[in-house]
């Protein structure tokens, strides 16, 4: 028996290695079958691999909130979040079909928390992701060109499923930066999905895009496969502190 969990270990099957060590030490478990064992036993490491899995996607997914959960959204009237919609959009069937979702509304309404949520279901859908301020994923990919890199972060800002961009348009964004975003956008266009929050309404996003040439293109690719969330009411920071 020692010999077999010394080889689970070289195996790297910690799952296994634990449950059987775990039966082990249970003189209860000699009243169950060795299939019933057996099930236990593999059925540990399968859900271990699950769990390492999605700590791994949700660490790369550099998300803010990481607990931030669709089963936790906040429905009150005054939000202006329609349950059918989230129930729909909970699916995830927008993300496999490389479609965008733009959420906008004033500070504190919980823009954050939904891009988190949905970043979170789809790393628990095994799905890739990657989570950035807009600024400074634009800082970036200006660095990127000074130093040689610039073709590698673009080819890796293609490879998540979802692409969430935070705090768009909270200040003008120069025409260099205008057709780096451009490039990102371009890329993923009708082949992976992007998330956007943002203060500015989506009829003003135009304006704050320095290069028009650009923008006009930018604004096509975002809005021809767009879902648009519009959160309103108080800041929810507000309420939470007057209900302590």
């Amino acid at each position: 028996m020692f010999q077999s969990i010394e080889m689970l270990s070289i195996m790297r099957l910690p799952g296994m290695k634990q449950e059987l060590l775990r039966q082990i030490e249970l003189p209860a478990m000699d009243a169950l079958s060795f299939e019933e064992r057996m099930d236990m036993i593999v059925a540990a490491e399968w859900n271990g691999r699950l769990d390492r899995k999605l700590a791994r996607l949700l660490k790369d997914a550099k998300l803010k909130d990481r607990n931030a959960r669709l089963e936790d959204i906040d429905f009150r009237p005054q939000r202006n979040i329609r349950k059918e919609d989230i129930a729909r959009l909970s699916s995830l069937e927008w993300i496999r079909k490389g479609r965008n979702l733009l959420i906008t509304g004033k500070t504190g309404t919980g823009k954050t928390f939904l891009a988190c949520a949905f970043g979170n279901a789809a790393c628990r859908d095994g799905k890739t992701v990657r989570s950035y301020k807009t600024h400074r994923l634009l800082t970036e990919l200006s660095i990127s060109i000074s130093v040689g890199s610039y073709r590698k972060l673009l080819d890796e800002l293609k490879k998540p499923d979802l692409l969430i961009l935070e705090d768009f348009g909270m200040s003008p964004i120069n025409p260099d930066a205008c057709r780096n975003l451009l490039e990102v956008i371009d890329d993923r266009h009708e082949f992976k999905s992007i998330l956007i929050t943002a203060q500015l309404p989506v009829s003003e996003w135009h304006n704050i895009l320095q290069d028009k040439t650009a923008a006009d293109a930018i604004m096509d690719r975002i809005l021809s496969t767009a879902i648009r969330l519009e959160p309103k009411g108080p800041s929810l920071r507000s309420i939470d502190s007057e209900g302590k």
